[in-house]
């Protein structure tokens, strides 16, 4: 493979942390069916948009997850690869062909006034600028001051990083729409505390409103996670969070995350560290049924009140998921309220995995009182000046943090099961699709953020890898033997194929243990 190939493999390689963006709880937390239960089924409700709802409680459907993702890469691809074409012609060399995917050309064309041949082929992972280069063919004598090759030192460093220059571009652009579009959020309230953990610890109580975090204003419960997480992963002995009381009494909390173990740090993080998102009482009425899921199959419909289970009374919608989740593959007598008319209705709870525990669901959610949801959602946006700072500010908070995930994966502080591969970022983008536009911008965002980073990393085959080869070529002098380039690109391939790997076997188990 010649070294004038700018390679973008960031999405054969690319892998997601997941406590990286606020919206990524959103999406992994427990659908609003009846076999769940927590914060994230009450968000996940109030925040997608009816329509989506089903699609959001079961698997999104093949084909409008394989459109997201595609939609996805091919943005993403052509803004990073975009960025190596423009400084490229900035700095006078000859591009002969800009190619979106690998493998066989579906589509070719050769435009402009160097007849660059733009290519869209079979296997949309990647993508590359091809340069003219003395070492990988005769150039005409005419062209040699065009070639990669012959440019200053400082000239290449700058076409390699406009690539993961170009993505984080993107994703400021992005977060500034995001920004001054308006972002919803939950208003970041407190459940029940739940007991042993750091939040009892630092005697947080039911009703309390987070209002900052050492600080730092805090206006979403996204908002909350993100700086907890932040100090969490710092693992910060005193973290001060300040609340609100209903009664409007103001009181701080003393967190300590200093014993924080590495597999806390996941989707999770909120929940075991004790936080819950405040939910309003909610009647066991059916609000909808997931298409050939148990409860459909046993006849439930939308507005179903189920009054009792197995003889037992219930009257709130948790009480319902309380004795579901508890009956996986166990037959249950379901006391129904249906109009004017009552009936029993049986049903078996489908069989799911979670957290290595067997629970029951029947694919069923909650009827939502609109009043209340409007009490608890919190929209915020920007004029564009500020939208565009909060933006950087975004772009760059997320990109470090990604780098300390790195590291403190690579230590063994945060667990490599938060590494996840191709599949993973398939299935974020079709829920942040199915979520709404703001959604997925977010996720085009934070996927561009990703991308970035992971081409900086000094791995030979990436665009950092050629950036670190550059460092060296100021330093001594002279450029790397071919020798050395070439050793270097084989155990870059190794290691990058070998993450590959380890990210797919993590998205293989996640949809095995889903």
């Amino acid at each position: 493979m010649g070294s004038n190939l700018i390679q973008t493999f960031s999405y054969t390689l690319s892998f997601l942390v997941f406590p990286l963006d606020p919206f990524l709880p959103v999406l992994q937390s427990r659908s609003p069916v009846s076999g769940d239960d927590g914060a994230g089924s009450f968000i996940a409700t109030f925040l997608a948009p009816a329509p989506a709802l089903l699609l959001l409680c079961t698997d999104m459907t093949f084909f409008s997850t394989i459109l997201a993702f595609v939609v996805a890469l091919g943005l993403l691809i052509v803004f990073h690869e975009f960025g190596h074409y423009l400084v490229a012609r900035w700095c006078g060399v000859k591009v002969l062909r800009f190619s979106i995917g690998f493998g066989q050309p579906l589509l070719q064309k050769r435009w402009g006034k160097d007849e660059t041949e733009w290519v869209v082929a079979a296997i949309p992972l990647g993508g590359y600028v091809k340069m003219l280069d003395e070492r990988e063919g005769e150039v005409a004598p005419e062209d040699l001051k065009r070639s990669f090759n012959r440019k200053p030192v400082v000239h290449r460093f700058a076409i390699v990083a406009a690539g993961p220059v170009a993505n984080f571009l993107l994703a400021i652009l992005l977060y500034w729409l995001l920004f001054m579009l308006g972002v919803s959020g939950m208003k970041p309230m407190l459940g029940p505390v739940i007991p042993a953990t750091p939040a009892a610890f630092a005697n947080f109580e039911t009703g309390e409103t987070i209002t900052k975090i050492e600080a730092e204003p805090v206006a979403t419960w996204q908002d909350a996670r993100w700086l907890l997480l932040s100090h969490a992963v710092e693992k910060s002995p005193s973290v001060t969070v300040e609340t609100l009381s209903q009664h409007g009494e103001t009181a701080w909390h003393q967190m300590d995350f200093s014993r924080i173990h590495a597999d806390d740090l996941d989707a999770d993080f909120l929940k075991k560290i004790g936080l819950s998102i405040y939910q309003p009482a909610m009647k066991p009425i059916v609000g909808q049924v997931i298409p050939d899921s148990a409860g459909s199959r046993a006849g439930l419909q939308a507005g179903d009140e189920i009054l009792a289970v197995n003889g037992k009374k219930i009257t709130l919608w948790e009480e319902l998921v309380q004795q579901i989740r508890t009956s996986p593959g166990i037959l249950l007598t379901l006391d129904v309220q249906r109009g004017n008319a009552a009936m029993a209705i049986e049903v078996i709870p489908d069989t799911h995995t979670e957290d290595r525990e067997k629970i029951g669901r029947i694919g069923i959610a909650p009827q939502i009182d609109q009043n209340e949801l409007q009490k608890l959602l919190v929209e915020i946006s920007y004029p564009p000046g500020t939208a565009i700072v909060r933006a950087i500010d975004k772009t760059w908070e997320t990109s470090v943090f990604t780098l300390q995930m790195l590291w403190k994966m690579m230590a063994g502080e945060v667990s490599w099961k938060n590494v996840s591969g191709p599949i993973t970022i398939a299935d974020y983008a079709g829920k942040s699709a199915q979520m709404g536009f703001s959604s997925y911008l977010a996720f085009l965002a934070l996927i561009s953020i990703s991308l970035g980073v992971l081409n900086l990393l000094p791995i030979p085959m990436l665009d950092g890898g050629h950036l670190m080869y550059y460092v060296v070529e100021i330093v001594k002098g002279s450029p790397l033997s071919v020798r050395a380039t070439e050793i270097g690109q084989q155990v870059g391939m190794l290691l990058l194929f070998t993450l590959m790997a380890f990210a797919i076997y993590n998205d293989v188990s996640r949809l095995i243990s889903s």
